[in-house]
């Protein structure tokens, strides 16, 4: 994976191989941070007004001080500037800065870095398997996009082991939650179900753009309270995320799909498209 030649740290622009965030930060000892991942694509960064909105809710749930929008969009153009990008995925970070070893906060000011690398592409389709972890629905976490990944990173991983390309989890109550990176969409009964944010899943902004593109088209969509099961039924799936917008599933649990011929499922992706066309931040 090639770097990109600079990172934004703390109002900063540094070289890539001359950034440093300190050992003793709380985001790197305990997770104890947040974060959004969105695209820009022409120079342009997409729904950043969206994702601003998501970052400022998950630090006052966290209770980290949260940038403003004005640092949060000048960061992410001067790394693009930077970098000489167009094209990027950006991850915007925020921790709680310097603490103790433990789980105790220091008095230090938050962190904030930015990072861009080069769009990933990918394939037509995915593939996904369901994992035995679940998704604490009542956890102090909830709808929290927070820097503690290891669960979603464990998950993948066993999803990749198996063959497959995203890993779908449940919560505690044995409902359809979320993917590891991803929000799930089912067709089930020729009608749009996802899983409703009292899930645990978390409030993608991808998600959001999906269920308002559908209302704006006509197509039925429903936030619906779903058993894991419905995934060994269902007519149609697709993922959403801010990197894949709209991707059919393929397979699920080696459970074929249509794939790249669901016909809501496409209905779905041109409705997508169509609302956020011509659109600044959406």
């Amino acid at each position: 994976m090639s770097l990109p030649t600079h990172i934004w740290i703390n109002g900063k622009i540094f070289p890539t191989k001359e950034a440093r965030v300190s050992p003793l930060d709380h985001g790197f000892l305990v997770g104890d941070g947040v974060f959004e991942t969105l695209v820009a694509r022409d120079g342009k960064p997409f729904t950043a007004i969206r994702h601003w909105k998501r970052l400022l809710a998950s630090c006052e749930a966290m209770g980290i001080a949260a940038p403003d929008f004005e640092q949060f969009i000048a960061a992410i153009r001067e790394l693009m500037d930077a970098n000489g990008m167009f094209d990027a995925r950006i991850r915007v970070t925020v921790t709680s800065g310097d603490g103790p070893l433990g789980s105790d906060r220091g008095h230090e000011t938050p962190t904030m870095t930015v990072v861009a690398s080069a769009l990933k592409s990918w394939p037509p389709t995915e593939t996904a398997v369901t994992v035995a972890w679940t998704r604490n629905e009542r956890g102090a976490l909830t709808g929290i996009k927070s820097t503690s990944y290891g669960e979603n990173v464990r998950a993948l991983a066993d999803a990749k082991a198996r063959g497959a390309g995203e890993a779908i989890l449940a919560n505690t109550r044995g409902e359809l939650c979320e993917g590891t990176g991803t929000n799930i969409f089912v067709v089930h009964d020729n009608m749009v179900k996802t899983p409703p944010l009292e899930s645990g899943c978390l409030a993608g902004v991808t998600r959001a753009l999906v269920i308002e593109a559908c209302q704006q088209a006509g197509i039925v969509v429903r936030e619906e309270t779903m058993p894991l099961s419905i995934l060994e039924n269902c007519q149609e799936a697709f993922l959403t995320s801010s990197t894949r917008d709209v991707h059919p599933l393929a397979a699920i649990n080696g459970r074929k799909l249509p794939g790249e011929t669901s016909a809501m499922t496409r209905r779905v992706s041109q409705a997508f498209h169509d609302f956020i066309a011509g659109k600044d931040d959406p």
